[in-house]
Order: C-alpha cells, then structure tokens, then sequence
C-alpha cells in the first residue's frame, strides 16, 4: 500500500470520526426540545428512544439527520479520495467507503463531544452499509423489518440484521466478483460487533423478557 493510500485512510477515519460524534438525537432534541434526551426513557442518545420520548415528529427530524450522516460521510470519503485524487483500493472506492462508514459510526456510539457516550450506532451504520453495498444492506434491512414485524422488537430486529449485513456482504460480492471482498467482509464483521455490543443491555433484557416492545404513543 502506498504513502498516498495510507494518508487517505487516516485522514478520512479522523475525519469521518469528528463528523459522526455530532450526534443528531442529542442536538436535535436540544434545538426543538430544550433539553437533553439522555435524561429520559433509556437514556440512550437514539432514535428508538427519541420516538418513545418525544414522538414521531422529533424523531423524523432525528431520522433526516441521521440518515445524512452516514450518506454524506461515505459519499464524500469517495468522491475525494477516489474521483478527486484518483486514489483506489483494489482498483475500485469501496474500500474507502467502509473507512469512513467504520468511522463516522466509531463517532455516532463514541462522540468526541459528549464525552464518548453516544447512540447505539444502528441507523448511521445502516446508512453508510445502504450507501457502499446497497444490495448486501437491502438484504440485512428485509431482515430486520421481518424480525420487528413479527416480534416487535427493534433491538432484536437491529441485532439480527448486524449478523446478516456481514454474511450478505460476503456472498453477494463473492458472487458479483467484487475486489478486496475478503477485507470488506472483515470490515462488514467490525461495524456489526460494535452494533451488537452496543445492544448488551437490550440481549440480556431480551433474555429476561423485559426488554420494551416497539410503540408509537408519545410518552409525555
């Protein structure tokens, strides 16, 4: 790998970082709300929890935000390391996609701003899969609806696609003959352990049968 490819990874997971701790529930709700989402429901800084707490418009502003994130990170990451400066990783800007996409995640569950306690990671890193590997994350994102359709919950739902994500990526670009899938798949692993880690509450609640069902009632 050269010095060239080697900068470019750095300076977009740094960048992709600083980019993904501006975490959207917290500001959304600090803007239009007053106050700080961290004090109520879960005390997660989340989507799921913005819409318990303050209801479905709050979080559709919250949604919007997060949604950009993830595109933006990942789009820019590879319109200026590859359609710029003409950098590629096995001949292609997929690679420099998941960097970024690792990163602004990294950023969204450990904001540098808000003294590294974040979001659980789920929709930013949906985003940012949707936009590097859309058919390998439209996979994940069908299991996903199934699973919260049928058992209402989101964290199962959330955790089941993280494990689908990683195993589509590798059959999907294997048989698409798609470079450097191997180290995309391995990529792929990394993002969905940091989405199922930030779910330890809800796994052993699931195991205990407590953990909250989805609702669409505004709480207060």
């Amino acid at each position: 790998m050269s010095a060239s490819q080697i900068l470019a990874i750095v300076i977009v997971a740094v960048t992709a970082y600083l980019f993904g701790s501006l975490n959207s529930a917290i500001i959304v709700c600090k803007i239009t709300k007053h106050d700080d989402i961290r004090k109520y429901g879960s005390k997660n800084a989340g989507l799921t929890n913005v819409l318990r707490v303050y209801g479905k418009s709050t979080a559709a502003i919250t949604l919007l935000c997060d949604l950009f994130k993830g595109i933006f990170a990942v789009t820019a990451a590879r319109i200026i390391v590859g359609n710029l400066f003409e950098i590629y990783y096995f001949g292609e800007n997929m690679f420099i996609g998941y960097v970024a996409g690792l990163a602004v995640v990294l950023g969204h569950v450990f904001p540098l701003y808000y003294g590294f306690h974040g979001g659980k990671g789920v929709l930013t890193a949906c985003t940012t899969m949707i936009t590097i590997d859309p058919l390998s994350m439209s996979i994940a994102l069908l299991v996903f609806i199934i699973v919260v359709a049928i058992s209402r919950y989101v964290s199962l739902g959330s955790i089941l696609a993280a494990v689908a994500n990683p195993i589509a990526t590798a059959i999907t670009q294997t048989l698409r003959g798609t470079d450097g899938v191997l180290v995309h798949t391995i990529l792929a692993i990394a993002l969905s352990v940091l989405v199922i880690a930030m779910h330890h509450a809800n796994i052993v609640r699931l195991i205990k049968g407590t953990e909250n069902k989805l609702s669409f009632k505004k709480n207060q």
